[in-house]
Formats: C-alpha cells, structure tokens, sequence
C-alpha cells in the first residue's frame, strides 16, 4: 500500500512533486522516489508502504522492461502471479505484484486492467506518446483524485497533495447539498470545483491537452434476468468464493491481521483466515469503558471460539474525544461519518503490532444488512405510498421521538426515494430542509442521477435498488474513503475480501428471498457463518463501531456547537441560514435527540469552512 502523486504540467516543477509527495508520507513511510522530466513537465512520486517484496529493486517509480513506461502504483493485486504465468517469457527483476502490473500493461495497453483482482490506484506514463493513463479499482478501494486545468493534469491519492500546491480552489456548493443530505461527497464530485475523484472501474487518459474517461466495469452491466435461488448450491459457490478472496488476502511479507467487532462480516472473515492459516490469526477490536458501546466483550468470545491471537483496546470517552478533531481535519473535506473515530483509533493500535489487516466492509450491502431496506420494502408498497403523507403529518405531531424521526421517512418525493430513506434511516437533512438552510444555489442534479434506475436485464425489488444504491454510493463515498484513510493515517493496509469483484459479481444475482428470510437479513451469509461460529454465540443484536454522539454533543462536544454554529460564524461564511440553524439547536437541546447527526454534520462542515476558506 502506498500513496501516490504526479503532474503533466509546465506550471510545476521538481520542488512541487517533493510537496506533493511529502503530504501524504503518512501512506507510504518505508522508501520514496521519483521520476521528473522538466522538458515534457512530466512527474511522478512515490510514497512506500513496503508489503510484497520488501527490497529496494520493488521501490517506485518502475520503469518497464522495454524501457518505454513509468509507473507508480497504490495497492495490491492479488492474482500477481497467476498473471505472471501468462507472461512466462519475461525475466523477472523482484517478486513483487509492481513489476507483474506494468509488464502486463506493456503487453495488452488498457485491457490489462481486466486481468486485476485487488484494490488499486495506478499512474502510468507513456514516454513515446507523451501520455499518462490513471486506473481506479472496480469498487473504489483505492483513492484516486486528479485536477485538470489550463492544459494540465495534477493527480494524488489525496486531496492534501493539491493544498500542497498554490492552485486557487473554489468551494463546490453542489458538494455541500449532497454532504447535508448524505454525511458525505458522492460520486466524482469533492468539495472543491477543481479537484474531481477517478470513478471506480473507470480509466482516465491524459494526452495533448485532453481528457478522455473509459469505463471498464460497472454493476449495470452485471445484473442478470436469471438469480441463484438453489440454496445449498448459492451456499456453497458463495462460501467457495469467500475463501479464495480471503486466502489471496493472506499472501504478505509483513505481520497480517483481521479487524473483529463480532458481527457477522468480521466474524466470518476472521473465521476463514483462521480455517486457512496454520497459525492463530492477530485480531483486534475496540471498546469503550462505558458498558452500553463496549462490544469488546462479544469480539472476545468470538475470538476465544476461533483461537485467534486477539488484542482488545479498551478507551474511555475522554480518550476518545481528544482524537476527534484531529481526525476532522485528516478527511480533507466535510464527511459527517462519526465512526470515523473508532475505526481511526483500532487502526492506530493495530499498526502497533501488525501492517496488514483485514475487514469485513461490504457485507451489509450485498446481502441486506441495514434497516434502510425494511423501509424500501414498506414505504414503496403502493398502500403506504399512497397515504405516505398523512401518516407523515400524523406522526410528526407525536411527543415520541421515534414516532418523530419515523415521521421523516414517510415524507418521501416521488422521486430521490432512494437517497431521502438513506438520508433519514442516517438522520441526515432531508433535501426539503436542505433548500431552506442553504442560502446559495446548488445543484441537486448529481442526487437526482444517483436515484435514477440503470437499465437492467433484471426488474429490481425495492429492497434490491436500495441495497444497490448503497453498494454503488455510501459503501464507496463513505465507508471506504473511512477505511481508507483511517488505516492509511497510521501505515495500515486495509484489505477487503467481501469486495473482491467476483463476490459482487455473484452477490448481484443471488435471489433476495437468500438475503432476507423470515425476517432475518444476511440469511445466506449468516448460515455460512454458522458453519464456523456455533449461532449461540453469534445470536446478539447489530452494532458495529459506534460512539454516542448525541450525548457527547450535549456535554462533552457542547463547545464545538458553540464554536461553529454561533450566528457570527455562520453569517461569516454565508452560506447556511443562521435562523434555521439557530432553530435546530433549539430543538436538539429541547428534547429533540435524534437530530444529533443534523448538528454534527453543520459542525463539520462549518469548521471545515471557517479553516479552509478565506
């Protein structure tokens, strides 16, 4: 894993490639390197973290056997070898997935990228063409962002690099009306105008002065009239794929480990790493002294069952607390996902004893995890939707505040169905709010194309759209930018076996009667788990890695309400209406708790503006 960064352009220099590459040494701290060319205005950089082949001769930039490409490189791919084979009349230099990558680009060009399995970032340098390629993994696991103006490319794995830099960056208020509405920036956009993300499954290529985008995968395209509703054979082609995701994931030249809260994702990966491996597998999970978010306790029984080699962190509040603005201002820009915080500091700790571990992210997603598709199910069932609106009014005049929030999702558009359930299951700001409190013009046009339907060979429940909506949006923009730059923080690399692509490629066309049975979601995988973890053991509530945010901000966070959303910081950046602000302060501290995630997202973002723009 590492960080990567680099400019065509004849407005930078060596001296900006060095900064550019020493704002993101957190992702990389075992070797840097170069390559500049200040004829062509061409620069490549490099940060290491050293995973596979732990030798100087695997460092970057790589130049290709033939001489002819340039390379720098954040990932892994998994199948190195397997590809290796396929180019047997090369002589290899190091055992290391790098050298693999680039011959077989040098080989096939573009169409090399469908021999990847893994997560990747890629920038490639053609020195006969003058012209840079930029590769971005299918799911989005690696970051990549690029700015492109006046006859320039500027590209990093952050968006630090580019602040490194003396470019004039503007605020993206279109940005701002998806981060309120989702607790996170979708898609390409980010919160600057110039600086744009790669999209997952997507090739970028950079030559005189234009941009073309290629899109080589995407779930469109994968989705078939046919589903997997054979249970015993779905159960075993599914349990297959997950064992040989894990077991290319085990493959490393450094300590290994799993992240285990205890649910069913982690359980289940750390279970079949610890089936492969010949050795107890490191786990580590995270707990807080304060009984009610301490899930340490159930990761520890799971662990003790499996034999694992476990590690449990164990905070108190106030330990917790201290880390949180730091983290804020890690992310770069708004993103309003509190559990950014535990999963910032189990990486951390982690890092003490191991530089590669597992996670169970994407489970949730494939199979159903999340209440959001109970509610898809019910509020497009044409009975509730057509009586949404009294029920919504009904509702909202209740003392109760579950009845209150419920009331939320029952205010459902015609359209934006998707994202409104999303954004009130999150307790997030309804677009409706989001037109009052804005004060600028934004546009909602790229909230509008996230709920738009593709065109499949297959009529999608409402459950399956709304799950597919999170897989194609909250899974990438949130809880993978989250992973992403929480391990990388510390020099963790973070790899994902439920996302390696042909468990999505299957997951798609697996009948939801296999997700959702009985009321039980994740039903498939849960009987896959159970073939490892006895049920009783695993019989306990969802939770995953949270914090009390709403009891923090009414005490121990109270003051960064104060500091951000008073009315003199507000009207300084004139962007969000200080009476609405005023009166969602009102009503939190009158009772009102579960429009906590309201307060903290206009905390992050207001802070983020108040540090960040002039």
């Amino acid at each position: 894993m590492c960080g990567i960064s680099g400019f065509i352009s004849k407005n930078l220099n060596k001296s900006d490639l060095f900064k550019m590459s020493n704002s993101i040494k957190h992702r990389g701290p075992d070797a840097k390197g170069y390559f500049y060319d200040q004829e062509i205005g061409i620069g490549l950089g490099h940060r290491r973290l050293s995973i596979i082949d732990l030798s100087e001769d695997a460092n970057q930039p790589m130049t290709s056997h033939c001489g002819r490409y340039k390379m720098v490189y954040n990932g892994e791919v998994y199948n190195y070898k397997e590809i290796a084979k396929k180019l047997n009349e090369l002589k290899w230099k190091t055992s290391s997935d790098s050298e693999v990558i680039l011959a077989a680009f040098s080989k096939w060009k573009i169409d090399f990228i469908n021999e990847l399995n893994g997560m990747f970032a890629i920038a490639i340098y053609d020195q006969l063409e003058n012209s840079l390629y930029l590769f971005r993994d299918r799911m989005g696991i690696k970051p990549l962002y690029y700015y492109h103006k006046n006859n320039e490319l500027i590209y990093a794995s952050e968006i630090k690099a580019f602040k490194s830099l003396e470019l004039k960056l503007s605020i993206n208020y279109s940005a701002i009306y998806s981060y309120l509405h989702l607790g996170y920036i979708p898609k390409d956009l980010t919160i600057y105008n110039e600086i744009n993300k790669v999209k997952p499954g997507h090739i970028l290529k950079f030559q005189n002065n234009k941009l073309i985008e290629t899109s080589y995968w995407g779930t469109e395209n994968l989705i078939d009239k046919k589903v997997f509703s054979d249970f015993v054979d779905t159960k075993k082609k599914l349990n297959n794929l997950i064992n040989e995701s894990v077991e290319k994931r085990l493959v490393s030249d450094v300590p290994l480990g799993a992240f285990l809260s205890g649910g069913t994702d982690s359980s289940l990966v750390s279970a079949v790493a610890q089936k492969i491996n010949d050795q107890p597998v490191n786990t580590f999970s995270i707990g807080y002294k304060e009984a009610k978010y301490n899930e340490s306790e159930h990761a520890k029984k799971v662990a003790e069952y499996l034999g694992t080699n476990h590690t449990e962190f164990i905070l108190s509040e106030e330990e917790a607390i201290n880390e949180l603005e730091g983290i804020i201002e890690h992310m770069d820009e708004p993103f309003a996902d509190s559990s950014v915080l535990p999963t910032m500091i189990v990486s951390k700790m982690a890092r003490k004893h191991v530089t590669v571990c597992l996670s169970g992210d994407g489970g949730d997603e494939q199979f159903f995890g999340y209440g959001a598709y109970n509610w898809a199910s019910r509020l497009r069932n044409p009975i509730y939707w057509n009586i949404r609106h009294p029920i919504y009014h009904l509702l909202r005049l209740s003392s109760n505040n579950q009845k209150k929030r419920g009331a939320l999702v029952f205010n459902s558009p015609k359209s934006n169905w998707k994202s409104h359930i999303f954004s009130q299951e999150q307790y997030l700001f309804s677009e409706a709010e989001i037109k009052r409190i804005l004060k600028v013009k934004a546009n909602s046009e790229i909230i509008n194309q996230m709920n738009l339907d593709s065109e499949n060979k297959r009529e999608l429940t409402s459950d399956e759209s709304q799950a597919l909506f999170d897989l194609k949006n909250y899974l990438i923009d949130d809880l993978l930018v989250k992973v992403d730059r929480c391990s990388m923080y510390s020099s963790l690399e973070c790899r994902v076996p439920l996302l390696d692509h042909n468990i999505v490629e299957f997951s798609l066309n697996i009948d939801r009667k296999l997700k959702h049975k009985n009321g039980n979601q994740k039903y498939i995988l849960k009987e896959i788990l159970y073939d490892y973890i006895p049920h009783k053991i695993m019989d306990r509530p969802k939770w995953g890695f949270s914090i009390p945010l709403g009891k923090w901000l009414k005490k121990e966070l109270r003051y960064l309400i104060e500091k951000y959303l008073n009315e003199e910081v507000i009207n300084e950046i004139n962007i969000l209406d200080y009476t609405f602000v005023s009166n969602i302060k009102k009503r939190f501290f009158d009772g009102e708790s579960y429009l906590y995630n309201r307060i903290w997202t206009l905390v992050v973002l207001t802070k983020f503006l108040k540090e960040n723009v002039d």
